[in-house]
């Protein structure tokens, strides 16, 4: 958990700042957001997915390696606090690099980077990695 708070502290806001301004930018005056040969929107892909390509292979051995458990119900959960948050938010970056790079419109790869930020705000306010 450590070494993921460490990445979260360090790179995550800068991550999703970069994840928002493509998302923006790759929409053209034109309405469509699957032309990465406009402008220098292709620069902006390689590099943002570098660096989701970067945190979740970073994150994988990681939140591969957090134990999941079951209730007396049969729900999985994670007994690690904020396991599931990390879980998630490496589960939703990996949807959002696939998506871009598979240049999916950006209402189609919008709700996995909303669901991202989700997960990177329980982080956050959860206060786990102060």
């Amino acid at each position: 958990m450590r070494e993921m708070c460490q990445w979260y502290s360090a790179q995550y806001a800068t991550l999703r700042a970069q994840i928002d301004r493509l998302q923006f930018n790759r929409i053209g005056p034109d309405g469509k957001d699957y032309d990465y040969t406009r402008d220098d929107i292709q620069q902006q892909v390689d590099i943002v997915t570098g660096n989701i390509g970067q945190a979740v292979a970073f994150l994988t051995p990681r939140v591969q390696a957090l134990t999941q458990a079951q209730n007396s119900f049969g729900d999985n959960y994670f007994p690690i606090y904020e396991g599931e948050a990390f879980y998630k938010l490496w589960e939703q970056l990996s949807n959002v690099n696939n998506g871009i790079l598979a240049h999916q419109a950006d209402w189609f790869t919008g709700p996995s980077v909303q669901k991202a930020k989700r997960w990177g705000s329980d982080i956050h306010r959860s206060h786990v990695c102060e």
